[in-house]
């Protein structure tokens, strides 16, 4: 049989399975079992568990349910209400203010937690009804908090990150280091689309009235608010960029720094500890799946010769390395629509690392273009994950219409930031030459 015929069924069973609705991982490692029984016979399994038993001996796998513990405790303990507190104060007499603060305690959850929807879930119950409150206009609001929640996985740490290293084998660290620089430009992009669509319509983010702003006092006390999110930061990220500590050992500092800001915030108990324990446990086990998902696909790939096909098809593209490049994300863009990121993730790396490196474009620059995908993917329509999140905790009066809607301004600005990355890598790859020289 070709390796055409042979391709086109592979990814074509995936494609029906998924359609069926059966979940993901066991999709892609079951398919991928079947294709590699039958291409190579019983020696394919006992290759796949042998990459198996070598990938459950990286330790990098201790900072994924670290990292999950970490980010699940913090949108429980309190924190990211004081913050808000304190953007209101100092941000409230700004026009678009109170969206930008909102922005601002985004960019702070997500170097505090790793993960997308702790934000969502949290700036959706506090920030939302505020802003609605105020007379902000409610796509105004919803986008803004739709684009800031996504940070999480961009803006160091991020699990996501943690398993694009482990399916690629480049460097965490750097990875992390890479992530600075391109979540400051997005905040800065999307700061600065608020600011300039409320100059031009005043009436869709209205400054709090000057009786109702906090003085000055009043704002220098609410400063307090910062200091154990800074501190958690400081911990994990200083840690690693520090040299002090691997990413796994940083994370176990970061679930310390959250045990302690729920208990200065009189949050700790038996019953969130225990849910903390239960959540961390269930993704933790869904993420080994994937795991083992990922390396049957990208074993299966390999072996049905499907890797030098794909290759040749992007070599023949218009426009060469380029090209391929915008094939690539296009194609992330595509699937971000319907597929969560890790799906995503074990479907295209397997693909579209060999054509990265055989165009001698830098992983780590091309990791963060991807994880930036990612987070467009989880705020596109239909499925994307943060729409859904946020209906979830949204007023009775938020439909999901205006949650689709108030998406499509901010993801033509996260574009403008991946065109701006593109053109500058340096964005993307001063910080880990800086902390890893």
């Amino acid at each position: 049989m070709s390796v055409e015929l042979l391709t086109l069924l592979f990814f074509g069973s995936l494609f029906v399975f998924v359609l069926l609705g059966t979940p993901l991982a066991f999709v892609l490692g079951g398919v991928s079992v079947v294709f590699l029984y039958f291409e190579m016979g019983t020696i394919g399994f006992y290759l796949l568990s042998s990459k198996m038993w070598e990938a459950m001996h990286d330790p990098m796998l201790m900072a994924i349910p670290l990292f999950v513990y970490m980010a699940t405790l913090l949108e429980k303990s309190g924190v990211a209400g004081d913050l808000y507190d304190m953007m209101h104060q100092w941000w409230g007499g700004v026009r678009g203010g109170l969206a930008i603060g909102t922005v601002m305690i985004c960019v702070i959850f997500a170097a505090m937690s790793g993960i997308s929807g702790a934000a969502v879930v949290t700036m959706g119950t506090i920030a939302l009804p505020k802003m609605l409150e105020r007379g902000y206009d409610k796509k105004l609001a919803l986008g803004a908090i739709n684009a800031g929640g996504g940070w999480g996985i961009l803006i160091p740490p991020s699990i996501l990150m943690v398993l694009f290293s482990l399916l690629t084998e480049v460097s965490v660290g750097r990875l992390f280091a890479a992530g600075i620089g391109p979540g400051l430009l997005l905040f800065a992009l999307v700061s600065a689309y608020i600011l300039i669509r409320c100059f031009f319509q005043p009436n869709l983010a209205p400054a709090l009235p000057v009786s109702e702003r906090a003085d000055w006092g009043t704002k220098f006390r609410s400063l307090k608010a910062v200091i154990l999110p800074i501190l958690i930061v400081l911990s994990v990220l200083g840690a690693i960029f520090g040299g002090f500590a691997t990413p796994t050992e940083a994370a176990a500092i970061g679930v310390f720094g959250a045990l302690v800001a729920t208990t200065v915030n009189g949050r700790l108990s038996t019953k969130i500890m225990m849910e903390t324990a239960f959540s961390t446990l269930q993704l933790t086990a869904l993420i080994m799946w994937i795991l083992f998902a990922a390396h049957a696909f990208s074993t299966a790939y390999t072996a049905l010769g499907a890797q030098s096909l794909i290759e040749d098809l992007m070599s023949d593209l218009p426009g060469g390395r380029w090209g391929a490049l915008l094939m690539m994300l296009s194609t992330l863009f595509v699937l971000g629509m319907v597929l969560d990121p890790v799906g995503i993730m074990l479907i295209t790396l397997p693909v579209f690392l060999p054509i990265v490196q055989a165009n001698g474009f830098d992983p780590i620059w091309f990791g963060i273009l991807f994880i930036i995908m990612m987070e467009v993917g989880y705020m596109t329509p239909p499925f994307g994950f943060n729409l859904f999140y946020l209906r979830g905790v949204a007023p009775p009066g938020v439909t999901m219409g205006d949650i689709y809607a108030s998406v499509i301004p901010y993801v033509l600005v996260t574009l403008l930031g991946v065109a701006l990355i593109m053109i500058f890598p340096e964005i993307a790859l001063y910080a880990p030459r800086l902390f890893f020289s």
